[in-house]
């Protein structure tokens, strides 16, 4: 992954530090996204896809360590938490929450950068995970390529995440509740459009006819699953 393509996400109650951060990773060919509080944060997660965290503990409407928890809930986006906070308790509480590293504030922005790279590597490093073969569909995760057939299908980031989800749970039916938790998060819960959109979207690029889907199969009145081989 290039810098030009890695979308950063800087969560802080104040401006100048949002101010500072988004000049110095503009500088190095980072994308970047701003909260101002845990309630942003929270729906920029869900509804922009960014692909760091830089994450204050002392936010306005919720600490920093407890937005650490929710995140941790349905999502494995990195996560590395700035504070003036220097305690190790803290430090621990922090870590054990979910965050994948922690730097005190101030800091030179050089460290930051490179704890960014450390991170992002780690978070992309292959894991080993199996192929996902059913009929024509198949999924390498560990790449991150979709196919059906010999076509190569691109996935948007949110697509990719809902077939995700349902593979985890391949053969069993996930309620509405359940995928959107999964996928958007528990302030999404109710929204089942939003969940419907997305399947509808998601059939159109992998069944041969979406009208009459073959792999993501509909539970009416209950939720989706995945057809197993």
């Amino acid at each position: 992954m290039t810098e030009g393509g890695v979308r950063v996400l800087v969560v802080d109650d104040e401006r100048p530090i949002r101010r500072f951060l988004r000049a110095s990773l503009d500088a190095h060919g980072y994308t970047v996204l701003e909260a101002s509080t845990a309630k942003e944060a929270l729906a920029a997660v869900a509804e922009g896809r960014p692909d760091l965290v830089l994450l204050d503990l002392g936010l306005p409407d919720l600490d920093g360590v407890e937005v650490t928890r929710r995140l941790r809930e349905w999502t494995r986006i990195p996560i590395i938490v700035l504070s003036v906070r220097d305690g190790e308790a803290t430090k621990v509480e922090v870590l054990d929450a979910g965050a994948d590293d922690y730097l005190t504030k101030p800091f030179f922005m050089g460290e930051l950068l490179a704890r960014i790279r450390v991170t992002l590597r780690r978070a992309a490093a292959p894991a080993d995970e199996p192929v996902l073969e059913v009929g024509a569909l198949r999924v390498d995760w560990a790449r991150r390529q979709v196919s059906v057939g010999e076509n190569a299908i691109v996935l948007t980031p949110t697509e990719y995440d809902l077939l995700r989800a349902l593979a985890q749970y391949a053969g069993k039916v996930l309620t509405h509740r359940q995928l959107l938790r999964e996928v958007w998060g528990a302030a999404y819960e109710p929204e089942t459009h939003l969940l419907q959109v997305n399947v509808s979207n998601l059939r159109r690029k992998i069944e041969p006819d979406p009208s009459r889907p073959s792999y993501v199969l509909t539970e009416v009145g209950v939720g989706y699953r995945l057809r197993a081989e």
